[in-house]
């Protein structure tokens, strides 16, 4: 089982920064384990969309066009941890963000955290 605790979220102003963090932990994961680590978020109303992904042996990453140059993905395998900077944040970037992990054999995200709020004012 694997455990992901977000954080860093928060209130900013358009044009601003900020950076998330997801910590893993559990029985199965280790700075060895053959995960993919991602990032989501849902807006009110709207559908979980997929922002990036990172690969957390190897670190191979994918974005979402939508977030392509904005937005980068980092881990700390020592620490168990993956990152998502935010940067030019605008108000659609409000949401609420979501940590995800999978097996690098599956297609399928099934380990969630509980989501941190970002909202992002004009």
């Amino acid at each position: 089982q694997v455990q992901l605790v977000e954080s860093g979220g928060g209130l900013v102003q358009a044009g601003g920064s900020l950076r998330l963090s997801c910590a893993a932990s559990g029985r199965t994961f280790s700075r060895y384990s053959r995960y993919v680590m991602a990032w989501f978020r849902q807006a009110p109303g709207k559908e979980r969309e997929f922002l990036a992904s990172i690969s957390w042996i190897g670190g191979s990453t994918d974005f979402a066009d939508s977030v392509k140059g904005r937005f980068s993905i980092s881990r700390d395998n020592a620490a168990n941890t993956v990152f998502l900077q935010m940067n030019s944040l605008k108000p659609e970037d409000t949401a609420v963000y979501y940590c995800a992990a999978r097996s690098d054999s599956l297609r399928n995200y099934v380990h969630w955290g509980q989501g941190t709020q970002v909202t992002v004012s004009s």
